[in-house]
């Protein structure tokens, strides 16, 4: 697995995010040179004020970053397919990093690199999640039964077409309803699966690109930005998919 069951993100890990990253070049900024000035002009000294709004601005980047939550255990075997194939490309994507991030020397190249890792971890973690959501929504849809549904409407329609009493026809509309909701949820199954196929995709294509930063080949704060973008990919899923299941 590439994230330890129940351990915690440590400060390290919390600061390596995107989340603290946009805090860090956010309005921020801003918060903690006004605070500077306005500590100067009450009469503090230069060096003091100064250090004020360096220290209004730490603590409101330090209120933004992401809590020491728990990182989720990853277990594939819990989810049916198409979910575990794509958890599992995941690991191995992830492992293939890890073997190429070993290869470097202790240095200052490897403790980025390393940092890059625990990004990318989260990231996943996040994939899981979004993963286990899928997971159950396709269960919800085997639950309901789309087969099944089809031939109750049918039967149903039938007997409204023969005698459009109203107890008929709202039964055959409740049937179709849920159908409905199933091909629903069955397209949003369907289309969250085929994004965190693409997701993989570019995992895949970072995972290669780092041998070349290993050789220099490549810009490690270039990668470092990919990789953050990919993560905000992933958060940006599974909020949409907590979204839509709890609307």
């Amino acid at each position: 697995m590439f994230v330890s069951v129940g351990n915690e993100m440590s400060f390290r890990d919390r600061f390596y995010t995107p989340a603290t990253a946009r805090a860090i070049l956010s309005w921020r900024i801003l918060l903690g040179a006004a605070f500077g000035v306005a500590a100067g002009l009450l009469g503090a000294s230069v060096p003091i004020a100064i250090a004020a709004g360096a220290a209004v601005y730490a603590v409101s980047v330090l209120l933004a970053m992401p809590r020491g939550s728990r990182l989720p255990a990853i277990d594939v075997f819990t989810l049916s397919e198409p979910w575990r194939q794509l958890m599992q490309s995941a690991q191995g994507s992830q492992r293939r990093l890890r073997e190429t991030i070993a290869a470097v020397p202790a240095g200052p190249l490897r403790q980025q690199l390393d940092a890059i890792s625990t990004q990318l971890e989260h990231g996943l973690g996040e994939a899981y999640r979004v993963a286990r959501a899928g997971d159950d929504i396709d269960d919800v849809v085997r639950k309901l039964d789309p087969p099944g549904l089809r031939s109750k409407l049918a039967t149903a329609e039938r007997r409204a077409a023969a005698d459009p009493s109203p107890d008929n026809t709202a039964a055959a509309a409740a049937i179709r309803e849920q159908l409905d909701t199933a091909e629903r949820l069955k397209q949003q199954s369907e289309q969250t699966a085929a994004t965190l196929r693409l997701n993989q995709a570019q995992l895949d294509g970072l995972v290669a690109r780092a041998a070349e930063v290993r050789v220099g080949s490549a810009d490690t704060d270039a990668y470092r930005e990919e990789v953050g973008e990919l993560v905000l990919k992933l958060e940006a899923l599974r909020q949409a998919v907590e979204e839509t299941r709890t609307a």
